[in-house]
C-alpha cells in the first residue's frame, strides 16, 4: 500500500493548493492555509513509513508470537480471515445493498440516477436562496461604530445633540458596557476604519459613536444580532434629523468601503450625479438594504469678495492689499515668530480679528483699510488715508464646489449601503436591484445606447457612456471564488494526470474523481438545516474534503485491482475491497468529524467546520458505494 499511500498524499496536498492562488485582499489570508497542510501531510507521510510500522512491530508482536503456536489449519483460516473481509453485521449489509447493484443494470441505474438527482437537489437550495452564499460570515467582536453624517452646514453643537439623543437609545441595552461620542472629529479607528478613512473625518457635521460590548462569556448574543438590533432605533433617529447613519461592523476578514459599493461613471458630473441619484432611489426601495449614503456633499453657498478695481486704484489701493486686509480678518495672517525660552518651538503671532468681529461676510465689510500709495486721497467717509472695504469690494453668493473622487484616474461617483434584517448576503440584494437597474436607460444620462452597463469585476471601457461597477464585498467575493475555481480546476487536472500513470487506464482516474462533487449532498443541506452561510471558509472545507474523498477513492480502487491480481472475479473483488475498505474509511471520517467539531461553534470557521464534517460523512456513505458501482460498470467488458 505504499505507493497508493504516496499518490493519495499527493492528491490531498494538490487539492488545498489552490488557496494559495487566491489574490487580492484575500491572499494574505488564505495562504497560511496550504502551507501548514502541505507540511502537515509530508510530515504525515514519515509518519507512515517510518514511525507506524515500528510501532505496529512492537504493538503486534505478542499477537504474532501466539498465532506462531497455532495448529496448521487454525493458521490457514486466520491468514484467509486476515485477507478478506470479516463475516460482521457491516460486512453483510454491505453484501445485501451491493449484490443487487453488481446483478442488475436496473438497479445500477435507478442508484446513480438518485445520487445525481440528490445532487442536483442540494445545489438548487442555493439556487432558491435556502442556502446563501456570502464572502465570510458575521464575527463576533465586542464593539462596532456609529457613523453619523449631518447636512453640511450642520453646527457642530446640533450634530453633538443628534449622538447624544442615539447613545441614549443604547444606554438601557444590556449588552452594552459603555459608549464615546466623538463629534466634530474622528474616533480611533481600527481595522475597518483604516479602509473606509475614518481617521479623515473632521468638521462640525460628523460624529462617531464607539460602542463597546461586554464580554462573550457575559451575553448570549453575537455582535452582529446586537447591531442588527438597535439599528432601527438608530436609524429613526437619523431620519428625524435628516442625517445619514452607518452602524459599522469590525469586518472578520479583509475591509472594503462599504457591504455594497455602486461606481457610478458617466460623461458629465451631472450625468453621474443624476445617475447616482436614481441607484440610491433603487437601493431606498430594495429589501434589506440600509445605511444608504453616498459621496456627494450638499452644495455649500460660497461667497467671493470681487474688488472693483478701478475704485481701489483710484483710492490708491491695490488687490493684494484688500486680499491681505481680509486674510488678516478671516483666518489670521501669522506676523513673526516668538521665541519663548521655556518653549521647544517657536510660536506663531497670527493677526486676526475677534470672533464678534466676523460673524458674516458682511461684516468684514465694515473693515477700514489704508492706502499704500505715498500719498493717498482723502477718504469719502472723512478719515484721511482709511477706505472702507465696502467702497471697494462687493459680495457675489455662488454654490460651492464638491469633492472629486476619481478611480484609475476615471471620474467615479460613490453610492454605499449595508445589508441587514431581510437580506444579509449582499449578492442576493444586488440581483434583486439588477433587475431594476436593467429598467434604466441610458440615454437619460448622457449614453448612446439605452442599455446600461452593468459590471462586476472590470472598469468600463469607455467612461465616457453611463455605467455603474458593483464594488465592495461583493468585488472581493467573486474575486476569491474565480481564483479558488481557475486553481481548482488546474489542480483536479494535475490529481487526474497523477492517476493516469499510477492505474496506466484513462478511465479509471475519471471514476475515482467522481466521487468529488457527491461530497456537497451532505454539505449544503447541513448548511442549511444549521442556518449558516456557504462561504469561503466552506468553500475551503469542500476543497480540503475533496483530497480526503479522492485519498479513500485511490485506496478503494487500488484495491480492487490488487484483489483482481489475486485472481478474484471483479464483481467479487468490488465487493470484498468495498467491505475490507469500509473500517479505515469510517475511522478516517470519524478522525475528521471529531477534529472539525473543534470550530464548529467558531462564527468564521463553522463553514468549514460543516463541509468537512458532513462532506465525509456523504462521501462515507456515497462514495463507498459508487466508486465500486462505477468501476464495475466501467471494467465489466475488461
Amino acid at each position: 500500500m505504499g505507493n497508493p499511500t504516496v499518490l493519495a498524499t499527493w492528491a490531498v496536498i494538490a487539492a488545498i493548493l489552490p488557496m494559495a492562488f487566491v489574490g487580492g485582499l484575500m491572499g494574505p489570508y488564505m495562504r497560511p492555509i496550504p502551507i501548514g497542510s502541505t507540511a502537515a501531510m509530508l510530515f504525515s507521510l514519515a509518519i507512515a513509513f517510518t514511525v507506524t510500522p515500528w510501532a505496529a512491530i512492537r504493538v503486534l508482536r505478542r499477537r504474532s508470537q501466539c498465532e506462531e503456536k497455532l495448529p496448521e489449519a487454525e493458521k490457514s483460516a486466520l491468514a484467509f480471515e486476515h485477507d478478506h473481509a470479516p463475516n460482521d453485521w457491516s460486512t453483510r449489509l454491505y453484501h445485501r445493498v451491493m449484490d443487487p447493484l453488481l446483478d442488475h443494470a436496473r438497479w445500477r441505474w435507478a442508484f446513480l440516477v438518485s445520487i445525481v438527482a440528490a445532487l442536483f437537489g442540494a445545489m438548487g437550495l442555493v439556487g432558491i436562496g435556502a442556502v446563501k452564499v456570502k464572502m465570510l460570515p458575521f464575527d463576533n467582536k465586542s464593539e462596532f461604530q456609529i457613523i453619523l453624517n449631518t447636512e453640511e452646514g450642520t453646527t457642530l453643537e446640533r450634530t453633538a445633540s443628534i449622538a447624544q439623543e442615539m447613545a441614549a437609545a443604547l444606554r438601557d441595552e444590556p449588552e452594552v458596557r459603555d459608549y464615546q461620542i466623538y463629534a466634530g472629529t474622528a474616533s480611533p479607528f481600527n481595522f475597518n476604519g483604516l479602509v473606509r478613512h475614518y481617521f479623515m473625518r473632521r468638521g462640525p457635521n460628523v460624529a462617531d459613536i464607539q460602542v463597546n460590548l461586554v464580554g462573550k462569556g457575559e451575553r448570549s448574543l453575537q455582535s452582529h444580532d446586537i447591531a442588527k438590533r438597535i439599528r432601527p432605533r438608530v436609524a429613526a433617529i437619523a431620519a428625524k434629523h435628516g442625517a445619514a447613519v452607518a452602524v459599522a461592523e469590525v469586518p472578520p476578514g479583509p475591509p472594503v468601503l462599504q457591504t455594497l459599493v455602486a461606481e457610478i461613471y458617466g460623461p458629465t458630473d451631472e450625468a453621474r450625479l443624476a445617475l447616482a441619484r436614481r441607484v440610491r432611489s433603487i437601493m431606498e426601495k430594495a429589501a434589506g438594504v440600509v445605511d444608504i449614503d453616498w459621496y456627494v456633499e450638499a452644495q455649500q453657498p460660497k461667497v467671493r469678495y470681487i474688488v472693483d478695481k478701478e475704485k481701489a486704484a483710484l483710492h490708491g489701493i491695490t488687490e493684494g492689499d484688500i486680499a491681505q486686509a481680509l486674510q488678516i480678518a478671516a483666518p489670521g495672517l501669522a506676523a513673526d515668530l516668538l521665541h519663548l525660552p521655556n518653549e521647544r518651538e517657536d510660536i506663531n503671532v497670527v493677526i486676526e480679528l475677534p470672533r464678534s468681529a466676523k460673524g458674516s461676510p458682511e461684516d468684514l465689510l465694515a473693515l477700514r483699510i489704508r492706502s499704500s500709495a505715498p500719498v493717498a486721497p482723502p477718504a469719502p467717509s472723512g478719515v484721511a488715508g482709511l477706505v472702507p472695504l465696502s467702497e471697494l469690494v462687493h459680495l457675489e453668493h455662488v454654490p460651492g464646489e464638491r469633492s472629486l473622487y476619481r478611480k484609475n484616474l476615471v471620474p467615479v461617483t460613490y453610492v454605499t449601503a449595508d445589508v441587514s434584517g431581510v437580506v444579509e448576503s449582499p449578492a442576493y440584494a444586488m440581483f434583486a436591484m439588477n433587475r431594476e437597474l436593467k429598467k434604466i436607460d441610458a440615454r437619460e444620462f448622457g449614453g448612446v445606447s439605452p442599455k446600461l452597463e452593468i459590471l462586476n469585476m472590470s472598469m468600463p471601457l469607455d467612461p465616457r457612456q453611463p455605467s455603474m461597477k458593483w464594488d465592495g464585498e461583493w468585488h472581493i467575493t467573486l474575486e476569491v471564488f474565480r481564483d479558488l475555481g481557475l486553481a481548482f480546476a488546474a489542480v483536479l487536472i494535475l490529481i487526474y494526470m497523477l492517476m493516469v500513470g499510477w492505474f496506466k487506464s484513462y478511465i479509471t482516474p475519471l471514476v475515482v474523481m467522481a466521487a468529488i462533487p457527491f461530497s456537497l449532498i451532505g454539505i449544503l443541506p447541513a448548511h442549511w438545516g444549521m442556518g449558516a452561510f456557504f462561504t469561503a471558509t466552506s468553500m475551503i472545507g469542500f476543497m480540503a474534503g475533496a483530497g480526503i474523498v479522492v485519498r479513500n477513492s485511490i485506496i478503494l480502487v487500488d484495491f480492487i485491482e490488487l484483489r483482481r491480481s489475486h485472481g478474484l472475479s471483479l464483481r467479487d473483488a468490488v465487493v470484498e475491497a468495498g467491505a475490507v475498505r469500509f473500517r479505515p474509511m469510517l475511522l478516517t471520517a470519524l478522525a475528521v468529524v471529531v477534529g472539525a467539531s473543534v470550530i464548529l461553534a467558531d462564527p468564521i470557521f463553522q463553514g468549514l467546520a460543516i463541509s468537512l464534517m458532513f462532506g465525509e460523512i456523504a462521501s462515507l456513505l456515497v462514495s463507498r458505494m459508487a466508486v465500486p458501482v462505477l468501476y464495475f460498470m466501467t471494467n465489466r467488458k475488461t
